[in-house]
């Protein structure tokens, strides 16, 4: 079912990158029609949005039903059983305590001179955030995006998430009514990041759009960005597995259907120095497939989109983890910390037998929301540094500046640009 890659093998490296390329830019006819999504909601607005709402979610909807009320949030997380509140409630607090670790402080200090510099930290205005609704219910999103921006002091929170034939979630709207959304709206798609984007009579214009989707949603983030922020393009779910033969081949296989069941574009990797390893792990596949739900979605994905790897040591299997830059990445290994200092790439880290990446997805406490597609080669996981700016603080004195001021009129002087100088020359000879 799966492919097989073999470092060992000479077309190793180009072979390597042709199961990674499965991760490439949108088609033409997405962008092009995600643009048109855009440039209707920017006309027309309200009416572009409902009719794309009623069309795309295949609903009847009247333009006032699509906000959902916070008396309906509260009536859902009373519908849903006890266990399942405790489950978020338990979730929301783990999340909440680790990203609570990174709120960022304003600073300042005076320098040799006597100028004082800093940074002003403040949290952005409005945000809005985007939670799937299509193939399965992500509850788990919506703590994930909307804690960090309560915990960086966001004073409003806007999130969206589609409700096809008109069937609403009561897991997602709990989850928003513990996490603590300002507005929901039930729609979704490429017209719903626009909508947040541009602002519409309904639904307001947001500073940045978090929170991932399908690859319409994901293009129209793409095309909105500049005239808002995003978080990231998000792609299909990935997990690397670095295996040795001190790991459960059944629990290693589940962790593999666990990225795979999200959707037939899931990735799952196995690298592994042990061939055996590698066989035990493809036995109970073919074990315990059967047994899943979602078995055709994870077979899909793993034919089309996965892989096992054959390295010659643990050294090596972190060289391709490194090319690979993955999502998660497990260290199903008998001394994970040992391989940590070389691991340069990764959105996420779990570190040894018992750190199963779902934990990561709902409870753990870090954020679930993490670079895919190579993309954690220069970018971050979700945090409440994404829903905060810096802004620079100067402030110079009449007998500070002398020295700073000189500087600044010989480099102005030297660019040419002689009001900068002057500027600076006024304050140096006052």
């Amino acid at each position: 079912m799966l492919k097989h890659l073999d470092t060992s093998d000479e077309n190793f490296d180009s072979s390597l990158q042709s199961l990674l390329s499965s991760t490439d830019e949108p088609e033409q006819a997405i962008v092009e029609t995600v643009s048109k999504v855009i440039s209707n909601i920017r006309a027309r607005g309200d009416e572009a949005l409902l009719e794309y709402t009623n069309q795309f979610d295949r609903r009847s909807a009247s333009l006032e039903s699509l906000e959902i009320s916070k008396q309906d949030l509260e009536a859902a997380l009373k519908r849903i059983p006890n266990e399942l509140r405790n489950g978020l409630e338990h979730a929301a607090k783990r999340v909440r305590e680790f990203h609570e670790k990174q709120k960022q402080s304003t600073w300042s200090y005076e320098d040799d001179e006597g100028n004082v510099l800093g940074q002003k930290i403040t949290p952005l205005d409005r945000v809005g955030v985007y939670v799937p609704g299509g193939k399965a219910a992500y509850p788990s999103s919506v703590l994930m995006n909307v804690i960090p921006a309560h915990v960086a002091g966001v004073e409003e929170i806007i999130m969206v998430v589609p409700t096809p034939d008109d069937k609403r979630n009561d897991l997602v709207l709990a989850a928003a009514a513990i996490a603590g959304v300002s507005r929901v709206f039930s729609i979704g798609g490429a017209q719903a990041v626009a909508a947040l984007a541009y602002g519409t009579h309904l639904v307001p214009k947001v500073d940045k759009i978090v929170g991932p989707g399908n690859i319409y949603v994901a293009t129209a983030k793409r095309q909105v960005f500049g005239v808002v922020g995003i978080d990231m393009i998000a792609g299909p779910s990935e997990v690397v597995i670095v295996g040795d033969n001190s790991a459960n081949p059944d629990w290693v296989a589940m962790d593999m259907f666990a990225q795979a069941e999200h959707d037939e574009q899931a990735s799952a990797i196995l690298i592994s120095p042990d061939a055996d390893f590698i066989t035990q792990v493809e036995n109970s596949i073919e074990k315990l497939l059967p047994e899943m739900e979602r078995a055709e979605i994870i077979k899909a994905a793993l034919k089309s989109n996965s892989a096992m790897i054959k390295v010659n040591n643990l050294k090596q299997a972190i060289e391709v983890v490194n090319t690979i830059a993955p999502e998660h990445l497990e260290l199903a290994v008998s001394d994970p910390d040992s391989l940590l200092d070389d691991i340069r790439h990764a959105g996420a880290i779990f570190m040894g037998h018992y750190s199963a990446e779902s934990l990561g997805d709902y409870c753990a406490g870090p954020n679930h929301v993490l670079p895919t597609a190579r993309t954690a080669r220069f970018s971050s996981p979700l945090g409440v540094y994404d829903f905060q700016k810096q802004s620079s603080l100067i402030k110079c004195s009449s007998s500070s500046v002398t020295s700073i001021a000189e500087t600044a009129s010989v480099l102005a002087h030297g660019e040419g640009l002689t009001a900068h100088a002057r500027s600076a020359e006024y304050r140096r000879d006052s």
